[in-house]
């Protein structure tokens, strides 16, 4: 895959596939039954489960545009599946040593799984940029908005395939 694919994993493809379907089959219709309720009972101007409910709708049919486009452009790729896992691809977990000596550890992920929190970074990111192709004991420079930096591949590792 190249850096410019938009790639997914399968967790992350279910992520938004779920949500996805929490927002068509389950919030819509609610919403819309809310809307006909309000809509009924008169003025329409200052109705608040009318305003808000038509807002809502909004959001939700932007959102889902939104998803429906995301599901349709990505490409799921499974981690498991990584055949040289003795190199940094898309979905591999990577320790890493900086300058300073903290040690780090990162998932390679897309961009609709990027959770800093958890460890997730985007692919497309500068860390994971340097970190591609690369293998343990390798040093890669990183150019990031704090400024240059050194990193030392210690360890990668990919799911289970089982």
């Amino acid at each position: 895959m190249s850096a410019s694919t938009d790639c997914i994993t399968p967790a992350g493809f279910a992520a938004l596939q779920a949500e996805l379907h929490q927002l068509w089959d389950v919030e819509r219709p609610e919403v819309v039954r809310t809307v006909s309720w309000a809509a009924g009972n008169g003025d329409r101007s200052e109705n608040g489960d009318y305003i808000y409910g038509k807002k809502r709708l909004r959001q939700i049919d932007g959102r889902v545009r939104f998803l429906r486009k995301r599901i349709d452009a990505v490409a799921v790729v499974d981690p498991a599946t990584q055949k040289d896992r003795a190199r940094v691809l898309f979905g591999a977990t990577v320790t890493y040593e900086r300058e300073n000596g903290t040690v780090q550890t990162v998932t390679i992920v897309g961009r609709d799984e990027t959770d800093p929190s958890k460890g997730y970074i985007s692919m497309n990111s500068p860390i994971a940029l340097s970190l591609l192709k690369k293998s343990v004991g390798d040093l890669v420079n990183v150019f990031t908005p704090g400024g240059e930096d050194e990193l030392e591949i210690l360890e990668i590792s990919y799911p289970d395939p089982n």
